[in-house]
């Protein structure tokens, strides 16, 4: 116990709290020990404890500040506007029995997110369904009718005609011989009147005449039906089938879906409403691409092309930089500021559901106008945000070359973008290696260890890293 104090009592610090008798001499007393933990614990730990030992420099990848030409950067100030925006209304008169529930039934709320497709609002059908139900029973109808026409004469009724007409064959000729008979008599002079004749030759006829017609009625078996009879039974058949068709777009027009993924940013009715044709139900916005509007002053558009990168700011997103580009040059000022209008599209970032980038933010954007000049370039993952100010750490190494140093706040202003570097100003040189990676701790003044050194551009992910504010 005595070797245990004389070694802890060795260090500078406890030397005071080993004088002290009954409190830490004998290690017996309970406040003692408290103290000599609180002390231990101030002090950094007992020499040679494993578990107290002091960390080495933090390892840290970085690269060089290059000195590029690039254009003068203006900034310009805008707001964010969604890519899409649609007001859903109703296309007929109903009563909304459905309103805003996602396919498991939980009502969806204002703010929220809904798919391409997802129905809103949904109105009653009931008496549709029903006009729907007669009108396939007349088409199903119609099709059979145009079938019946389409398949010609049964075998049957062939056979059927084919019989009529030798009956009616050798009707015929019974008559005809019959009649040839008494013609024979009564040019003879035998007893056969004139009447018997004129009776003998009208049933002659009326067979002749009867046979005919049971050849025509065979030819027409034979024959089916006319061509003019089934394009009547198409035309009927395609009139119910636009119909019924019609019936179903009705049907489907008291459904009122979103026509685009997006958020639900407005309601305009309630399960139990009536709707009259076009009133608005609900309204979406589609936040996944955004763009921001900006006037550029007549001197800066000529600089200003379609496609050109911008870098972006928002006040209220202090720890994040966003990169766009121009997507939309309007060719006509205003005629009283002289400005015009430009389109900056940004690709939003989602979290969680939710859309960083949100309707109406104001925003900051920095357009390349001008000549080009010398201009000192970072990689954006250099940049350190969320703070007063933007900064990146510069490394002053112990000699020229070296591995390990010292990190360096540098207070920086940012200027144009370019790919994954851009613009700085400030107190900087080129040549300079700046900290990209393992910058997220970093201290003013903290040792550092440099583990890797990557080329202008060559960071995996243009992102900017948020200042850590912990102690």
């Amino acid at each position: 116990m005595h070797s245990w104090n004389r070694t802890v009592c060795g260090t500078g610090l406890l030397r005071s709290l080993c004088s002290r008798p009954g409190q830490l001499a004998g290690g017996h007393s309970r406040v003692g020990r408290l103290l000599l933990t609180l002390a231990l614990l101030s002090a950094g730990g007992v020499a040679g404890s494993p578990a107290f030992a002091q960390r080495g420099p933090a390892p840290v990848g970085v690269s060089p500040i290059v000195e590029q030409d690039a254009a003068a950067g203006q900034q310009y100030v805008g707001s964010v506007t969604p890519l899409r925006k649609a007001t859903i209304g109703s296309a007929v008169d109903g009563r909304v029995v459905e309103f805003l529930r996602d396919p498991q039934g939980r009502r969806i709320e204002m703010g929220e997110r809904v798919a391409e497709k997802q129905p809103l609002a949904q109105l009653l059908t009931e008496t549709i369904e029903q006009e729907i139900k007669a009108a396939e029973g007349e088409l199903e109808l119609r099709k059979q009718e145009l079938a019946e026409l389409r398949n010609g004469s049964r075998p049957e009724e062939i056979a059927q005609a084919k019989a009529r007409a030798e009956q009616q064959k050798a009707t015929t000729e019974f008559v005809r011989l019959r009649y040839e008979r008494m013609r024979k008599l009564f040019e003879s002079g035998r007893a056969v009147t004139q009447d018997e004749i004129d009776e003998s030759l009208s049933l002659k006829q009326r067979a002749e005449e009867g046979m005919r017609d049971a050849e025509a009625t065979l030819e027409l078996a034979l024959a089916g039906p006319r061509t003019e009879r089934i394009a009547q039974a198409e035309a009927r058949v395609m009139i119910q089938e636009a119909e019924v068709k019609k019936l179903k777009d009705q049907k489907r027009k008291h459904t009122m879906i979103a026509r685009f993924a997006g958020y639900v940013v407005a309601e305009h009715t309630e399960i139990g409403s009536w709707v009259s044709r076009g009133d608005p139900v609900a309204e979406v916005i589609d936040l996944d691409t955004v763009d921001i509007e900006i006037n550029v002053v007549e001197r800066h558009i000529p600089h200003v092309r379609i496609g050109q990168e911008v870098a972006i700011s928002v006040p209220a997103l202090p720890d994040k930089i966003f990169t766009g580009h121009v997507a939309l040059i309007v060719p006509r000022a205003d005629m009283r500021a002289r400005t015009f209008p430009v389109k900056v599209r940004v690709e939003n970032v989602i979290t969680e559901d939710r859309p960083l980038l949100k309707a109406g933010m104001f925003a900051q954007v920095t357009l390349s106008v001008g000549a080009k000049q010398k201009s000192l370039m970072v990689a954006k993952d250099a940049l350190v945000l969320g703070g007063p100010q933007t900064m990146i750490y510069v490394v002053d190494t112990e000699s020229p070359g070296g591995k390990t140093g010292k990190a360096r706040p540098v207070p920086v202003t940012l200027g144009v973008a370019a790919g994954t570097l851009i613009q700085v100003i400030g107190e900087v040189q080129a040549g300079q290696l700046v900290v990209v990676q393992g910058n997220e701790r970093l201290r003013p003044g903290a040792e550092v260890m440099i583990s890797r050194v990557l080329k202008p551009g060559e960071s995996p992910e243009a992102r900017a890293v948020k200042r850590d504010t912990g102690n």
